[in-house]
């Protein structure tokens, strides 16, 4: 099986502050459905108050990040699953409850992970 990033940038989801809350529980709701099929891998958003570092390979650590991931942030689902076509349908699940579109990127198969 192959694992699916599906993402969005922070500022794709516009939903005013009143309606969060049924967002928030929609979100959890495709989260425990996913949990309960037994595709979730991981979850979450980017803390956007902890800036991002760079570490080199003897420690040290620059402020900063690489200029093409500079406005990394959003939220993040990781899943396992079976399809490409599933990914689509997760996505588009996870879509209806953030509000937002959704990108999909597959992982590149590694036996180790």
């Amino acid at each position: 099986m192959t694992k699916y990033l599906i993402s969005f940038p922070s500022a794709a989801m516009a939903v005013p502050s009143e309606e969060l809350p049924a967002v928030s529980d929609a979100a959890h709701a495709v989260v425990q459905e996913a949990k309960d099929a037994g595709v979730w891998v991981f979850g979450g958003g980017i803390d956007e108050s902890v800036p991002p570092v760079m570490v080199e390979g003897d420690g040290t650590v620059i402020e900063g990040t690489y200029p093409q991931t500079a406005r990394l942030e959003g939220g993040y689902t990781v899943l396992e699953l079976p399809s490409y076509d599933a990914a689509l349908e997760w996505a588009a699940k996870i879509a209806t409850a953030c509000r937002c579109a959704q990108e999909v990127r597959a992982f590149q198969f590694d036996p180790a992970s």
